[in-house]
């Protein structure tokens, strides 16, 4: 790859310091200077972003590639594996065109489903972010996952086990099969009322030797926890990332800041306040179902919880449980406004969710997810100022040119008219 010459753009660096108006060059996957006017030299492919909006890629921070339009648990499991890489596929298409040029994964239908297209994607047979692989949710028996009865024995979703040697096994497994992300079943569910979100069916030895095996194995491990006592399980053993976390006591909230500079959050309250919305009606779930769910009260837990989160300097990630019926791939952005107008941040403290915290919890040593000499090249071009208005970034609408790994994955027509060169070709 050659140098790209990205002009007069106005440029956020993903570190929460006010814009600057300039340039910005890239150099193979990397870049080599933010902000510095630069000449354009005769073989470089220049881009005049005169008007637009520069920053780094997004970070999907609770991805499941593999969902799309499910509204009940048959969506995931009566599908056969074939057809589901092909979902998961444009998955990561969806992803990739919205300006997330990486993806975190939680968990998918099938175990290898995210495995299989990270490969092709890095492989560059794919479109799609960057990807760490979730696999199966890892479950106990009884719980969130767990859709077998004693007269109706069925797999779910998830791994089953109990003990910790059942656990052991199954994450090694999940390693051997090539699972980046490890996730855990450790608290309930509003969708399981035999479990619900207030309760914690897993144990904290089953969640310690979780985190110790997968972290043996050098891959990240996560939780889906809502309680109070499995968010404190997880935090004791290890966990890298904790996905909804509404439930919180004071005890729990000074664990979290204890451990701030080791953990990620993920709140993933679109799914929740778009059901309390009425935009899941159309798919049998309406606001007044939600309140049966106890949704109401998960929602105002998640809304103290996640602003005393914001204030003793958690780290927050954007992104979660998209793919449902009325949250399609693609519309994670969505979560910026949520981060506004629910926990108190600032349009530009919310990209810094969505692309400096996010490019840690990815793993490449502080070179993701932010502008600067020497960090890789991930970023995209904004038709419009998402400091603004920050709803711009609900859909790959505004999203005018992505740029992963210094290659160029999508550009618009308006802007390739203004490319020095023929070979940008604009995304159809």
């Amino acid at each position: 790859m050659g140098r790209t010459l990205i002009q007069n753009a106005t440029i956020f660096d993903g570190t929460g310091k006010s814009t600057i108006k300039g340039d910005l060059v890239v150099e193979g996957n990397r870049i080599t200077s933010v902000g510095t006017a630069t000449v354009a030299q005769p073989d470089d492919i220049t881009i005049d972003a005169s008007g637009m909006f520069l920053m780094p890629g997004m970070v999907e921070g609770h991805a499941h590639l593999s969902f799309e339009n499910v509204c009940a648990t048959e969506d995931l499991i009566t599908p056969c594996p074939e057809t589901q890489v092909f979902t998961a596929a444009r998955g990561a298409k969806a992803l990739i065109e919205a300006g997330f040029t990486s993806a975190y994964g939680a968990s998918e239908a099938k175990l290898k489903l995210a495995v299989a297209v990270r490969d092709e994607v890095n492989a560059g047979r794919l479109p799609g972010p960057r990807i760490r692989a979730g696999g199966l949710e890892i479950s106990v028996t009884g719980a969130m996952g767990d859709e077998s009865k004693l007269h109706n024995p069925r797999i779910g979703p998830s791994a089953i086990v109990d003990g910790v040697e059942e656990m052991r096994k199954t994450v090694r497994l999940h390693c051997r099969e090539g699972i980046d992300n490890v996730k855990l079943d450790v608290s309930g569910d509003p969708f399981y009322p035999g479990t619900p979100g207030n309760t914690t069916p897993m144990t904290f030895e089953e969640v310690r030797v979780a985190a110790e095996t997968a972290h043996a194995y050098g891959r990240k491990i996560n939780a889906h926890t809502r309680s109070i006592e499995g968010s404190k399980h997880c935090v004791r053993a290890g966990v890298d990332g904790l996905f909804h976390c509404e439930y919180v006591d004071e005890e729990l909230l000074d664990m979290m800041e204890e451990a701030r500079d080791r953990i990620f959050v993920v709140p993933t309250v679109g799914l929740f306040a778009q059901i309390m919305a009425g935009e899941a009606s159309a798919h049998g779930l309406s606001p007044e179902l939600g309140g049966y769910m106890n949704i109401p009260d998960l929602l105002e837990n998640s809304l103290r919880t996640h602003t005393e989160l914001r204030k003793r300097s958690i780290r927050h990630l954007i992104g979660g449980d998209y793919g449902f019926g009325w949250s399609p791939q693609g519309t994670q952005g969505r979560d910026l406004k949520s981060f506004v107008d629910f926990y108190g941040y600032t349009p530009a403290e919310a990209l810094v969710c969505a692309t400096r915290n996010g490019g840690l919890a990815m793993g490449y040593g502080g070179e993701l997810g932010t502008l600067a000499p020497g960090n890789l090249a991930d970023l995209i071009l904004i038709d419009g100022d998402p400091l603004t208005d920050i709803s711009i970034l609900a859909g790959p609408e505004k999203v005018a040119f992505v740029m992963k790994d210094g290659a160029v994955q999508k550009i618009s027509p308006a802007l390739a008219k203004h490319a020095s060169t023929p070979t940008l070709e604009a995304a159809e």
